[in-house]
């Protein structure tokens, strides 16, 4: 699916806000429906099906673009570029996995979004290696936890925690941060002719949640549900209706009613439980590790 076919997002912030109202239009999908649509781009290329989860995603790479606004560059650009990586999840999404595309496409559109920085920034020249760029993208966020933020050169103890932190050298510590930190201030203004204006302190990131932000967390908070949803395949159905009796309701059945319902002792109902615990704490840690290679594979393409 080409990109002209997505909303753009104009100069400006009412540019801004206007696109974040028409993406708004498009409708987050059931569990079922992403599915129906994921087999039916990947077994007959539908291309229909690919645009809805496209644009059924938008949001999301709305909410992640808004936290690259402290690097100065285009806010439309960063957004444009978070689609692609959006495409190209689509493209690689295989709904069979059992995981929601909201899960898997995050880290597409990070990449994409990241890689765009680094080509954009002059300043950064030896942005090439892994840690290099673990070191660009966690610099501020580092410096934040040890209000360090504007301090100008860092105090030797600051450097030695970033560089443990990150696994990078001193040296490189201090030299990202100059070159991050320059001679500019929070009032300098942005530099002119790419379609936006004003001063680095308009493009701080506002930590209030705003509409788009709840959108964003519901949306995530049913991939999480749905990861959920799937870790308890692994158990039978004595197994799950114990585990959900148990574990996943607000006012959770006693043992003793369980025992009464299955004939089994109390004992034997809290083995149940502990165990399908087990079995779903171990599902969710494959899904994790399975994110974790997905993301490997995004920073080694």
């Amino acid at each position: 699916m080409a990109r002209s076919t997505l909303p753009s997002i104009t100069a400006g912030e009412g540019g801004l806000n206007r696109y974040l109202d028409e993406i708004r239009k498009f409708p987050m999908l059931e569990p079922q429906e992403e599915y129906m649509l994921a087999k039916r781009y990947q077994e007959h290329d539908d291309r229909k099906a690919a645009h809805q989860l496209v644009t059924s995603h938008l949001r999301l790479v709305a909410k992640i673009a808004m936290g690259y606004r402290g690097y100065g560059l285009p806010i439309g650009e960063v957004v444009s570029e978070g689609n692609v990586g959006l495409m190209q999840a689509v493209k690689k999404f295989d709904p069979e996995r059992g995981f929601r595309l909201a899960t898997y496409a995050m880290w597409w559109i990070k990449a994409s979004i990241q890689e765009y920085i680094l080509r954009s920034w002059s300043l950064v020249k030896m942005g090439t290696t892994a840690n290099q760029k673990r070191l660009f993208f966690n610099l501020r966020r580092l410096k934040g936890k040890i209000q360090a933020l504007d301090e100008g050169d860092l105090k030797p103890e600051q450097v030695a925690h970033i560089a443990t932190t990150l696994k990078v050298s001193e040296a490189e510590v201090i030299s990202m941060n100059q070159r991050l930190s320059g001679d500019a201030s929070l009032n300098a203004p942005i530099k002119a002719g790419e379609g936006e204006s004003g001063q680095w302190q308009d493009w701080l990131v506002d930590d209030h949640d705003s509409q788009e932000d709840m959108l964003i967390e519901q949306d995530e908070l049913e991939s999480r549900r749905g990861l959920l949803s799937s870790a308890m395949k692994v158990l039978n159905d004595r197994e799950r209706r114990i585990f959900e009796a148990r574990r996943l309701t607000e006012d959770p059945v006693t043992l003793e009613d369980l025992s009464t319902e299955f004939d089994i002792s109390r004992e034997r109902v809290r083995q149940i439980e502990v165990r399908a615990f087990e079995k779903v704490q171990d599902a969710v840690r494959k899904a994790a590790q399975d994110r974790q290679n997905s993301l490997r594979v995004v920073e080694d393409a």
